[in-house]
């Protein structure tokens, strides 16, 4: 487990918090289910990016009601592209429509979550699935599940015999990111079973915390992005850390999640 994730002690009060939080999700989630349907085309990217904040928006409305209530004194993360460290205190990070392209395109690959920060800690999360019904929770120090199933990374060792992913670079993002991107998918390639990269990245982390797929990695990245399946994944057994090895945390410009059979081998791929 990363240092930055472990903990102690688990409060009775985070147990039913986590609990009224995976609520909150499944809540946000049925209201952008109802508006899930038809692919509208969009002209320009300006048409686009109102599009997608009014799905964050329905969403909001449900969350942040919600989960102020359960914390009133937490700050609330307003940008979910942000990355960086937090002040010190409570707060909320939260992604309402995680995958919003995929929703607006018709594709099922989206999510609604929410993360507890306590002094740049994960102490919970849950994502909610809408379209599979399923929610995902962690809670620092007790485990991560699967609709109440306790979920177990996968036993594999070799990476040649793995499934691996990464999620592709957001369209403003820096040239030399794009270019890193594309030469670890290459090294991928030749290293491990199958390599799968779509949007977004806590499906692929769910994944891996699931022991569906080996390991997932990615360049840069928000707070709203990984810190959910970084907690899922640590809670399942995983390991997590920067693209060379080293602890990971939400200033770090690198983050891969995986398997701890593969783990150094995913390393040593990346850093070729």
């Amino acid at each position: 487990m990363s240092a930055s994730l472990r903990t102690t002690a688990v409060a009775a009060s985070d147990t039913d918090l986590l609990a009224r939080t995976a609520d909150a999700v499944r809540t946000a989630g049925a209201a952008l289910r109802e508006r899930f349907g038809d692919v509208v085309r969009h002209r320009t990217r300006d048409q686009l990016m109102q599009a997608l904040a009014v799905n964050d928006d329905a969403a909001l409305e449900v969350l942040r009601p919600r989960l102020t209530s359960l914390r009133p004194e937490a700050g609330w993360v307003e940008d979910e592209l942000d990355g960086g460290a937090l002040p010190p205190g409570e707060w909320w990070v939260v992604d309402p429509a995680e995958g919003n392209v995929n929703h607006l395109h018709g594709l099922p690959e989206w999510a609604v979550t929410a993360t507890l920060v306590r002094d740049n800690q994960p102490v919970l999360t849950a994502v909610h699935v809408p379209l599979t019904g399923e929610t995902y929770t962690a809670l620092a120090g007790a485990g991560a599940r699967l609709d109440g199933r306790p979920l177990r990374v996968s036993p594999t060792a070799d990476l040649g015999l793995g499934i691996v992913a990464t999620s592709q670079a957001r369209p403003d993002e820096d040239e030399e990111v794009v270019r890193r991107v594309g030469s670890s998918i290459t090294a991928m390639l030749f290293d491990a079973l199958v390599v799968r990269t779509s949007v977004p990245a806590t499906l692929h982390l769910l994944n891996v915390a699931a022991g569906r797929i080996d390991a997932f990695w990615q360049f840069a990245g928000a707070r709203a992005d990984l810190l959910p399946g970084a907690l899922l994944v640590t809670e399942a057994g995983g390991r997590i850390s920067d693209a060379e090895g080293r602890p990971w945390n939400p200033q770090s410009e690198s983050f891969l999640a995986t398997a701890p059979g593969i783990h150094a081998e995913a390393v040593a791929t990346l850093s070729r």
